[in-house]
């Protein structure tokens, strides 16, 4: 896959958030991006010291987040995923993500509700993609899938901003989880799960609010 191959397909994968009145309102990302995000300072001058571009690092990473996604998303629907669109090493590197899910499930009792479901919150003015909203164990959860290194304050900041999500469309929640899937054997794999996102909801409120704040002075 060419780097240009790449760049259409995360931006046929964009999702555009509309209000009910049709006028679109920031993701939850977008929003959380107004965060200062120190750590990746640190990680893109390592990988510029070991002669990585940290862009098609960063593009190949993405692209193998995505699969895992998906590989988990045809998982929990009983469907065959289609792998058409990536790198035979994007897909090897998926398949270890899906083993550590496998791991993750077995013995649990999963009922999904809600699969890679977008939803915009009219009180707040934002939208989201809920990964999963599923009864496990007959609890019902809020489930956020990162592939990665490592979980960041940040993701608990996401975290509140969909259980508010939920919440609104009348989706109670009992338990929050990031399940961070590692793309290899290094990366390993956490159940990070959060039981009060008060502060975090707190403080995408002030994201929202700057996100706003920076519009009018642009």
């Amino acid at each position: 896959m060419t780097p240009d191959d790449r760049i259409r397909k995360r931006a046929k994968a964009h999702i555009r958030y509309k209000n009910k009145d049709g006028k679109v309102v920031p993701g939850t990302t977008t929003i959380c991006g107004e965060l200062a995000k120190p750590y990746l300072v640190k990680w893109a001058n390592n990988l510029g010291l070991d002669g990585i571009s940290s862009e098609d690092y960063r593009d190949i990473a993405a692209d193998i987040g995505t699969l895992i996604h998906l590989m988990v998303q045809c998982d929990l629907q009983g469907v065959t995923p289609d792998t058409t669109d990536f790198t035979k090493s994007d897909i090897e590197a998926a398949e270890n993500g899906l083993l550590k899910w496998y791991e993750w499930k077995k013995g649990k009792v999963i009922k999904p509700i809600l699969i890679e479901t977008p939803l915009v919150s009219e009180l707040h003015q934002y939208g989201g993609t809920i990964d999963l909203y599923a009864e496990v164990d007959g609890a019902l959860n809020l489930i956020d899938f990162k592939s990665g290194k490592s979980v960041y304050s940040e993701h608990f900041i996401q975290l509140a901003a969909y259980k508010h999500l939920l919440k609104e469309h009348n989706y109670p929640v009992n338990k929050a989880r990031i399940l961070r899937i590692g793309r290899d054997e290094s990366e390993g794999f956490e159940d990070r799960l959060q039981t009060d996102l008060m502060a975090q909801w707190e403080i995408f409120e002030h994201l929202r609010a700057i996100y706003d704040l920076k519009k009018k002075v642009a």
